[in-house]
C-alpha cells in the first residue's frame, strides 16, 4: 500500500507562520511605525518652538536641574567651581545646596571629575580641586 502524501505547505505560508510566531515585523508594520514617528517628530518640533521645555522626571521639572548658570557654564563647571571655593574640601551637601542638582547627577559629575583628574577625594564625601 502506497503512502498518501498530504497537502504540501507553501513557502510563503511557512515564512508567514515564522514571522507571526517570532514577532518579526513586516514591511507594512515598519511603514506604520515610521509614519507614527514622523508625526511625533513634527509634534515635538512644533511644541519645541513655543519656548521652554516642560519635561517632568520624578515629579520635578527638569528645567531646574539643567538650567545653565548666569555665566553659561556646564554642570561640570558649576560643580568644579563650588569645590574650588572650599580650600579644606567641599562636602556633598555643600555641593548640592550650591548647585541645586539632585543627588544622582552630583554623584555622576563627581565620579567623572575624579576620573579625569580635576578633583580628588580627600575622604569619604569630601572633595578637593587639584
Amino acid at each position: 500500500m502506497a503512502k498518501r502524501r498530504g497537502k504540501s505547505i507553501s513557502f510563503d505560508a511557512m515564512v508567514k507562520f515564522f514571522m507571526q510566531h517570532y514577532d518579526i515585523p513586516t514591511k507594512k508594520d515598519l511603514e506604520k511605525l515610521t509614519a507614527k514617528m514622523d508625526r511625533l517628530e513634527k509634534l515635538i518640533k512644533s511644541a519645541g518652538t513655543s519656548g521652554r521645555r516642560s519635561r517632568v522626571f520624578g515629579g520635578r521639572a527638569a528645567g531646574r536641574e539643567t538650567a545653565p548658570s548666569k555665566s553659561g557654564a556646564t554642570a561640570h563647571d558649576r560643580v568644579l567651581e563650588v569645590i574650588k571655593r572650599f580650600k579644606q574640601g567641599a562636602g556633598f551637601i555643600e555641593i548640592q545646596t550650591a548647585t541645586g542638582f539632585d543627588e544622582k547627577k552630583i554623584r555622576n559629575i563627581i565620579f567623572r571629575l575624579n576620573k579625569i583628574g580635576k578633583i580628588r577625594r580627600k575622604s569619604r564625601g569630601l572633595y578637593i580641586a587639584k
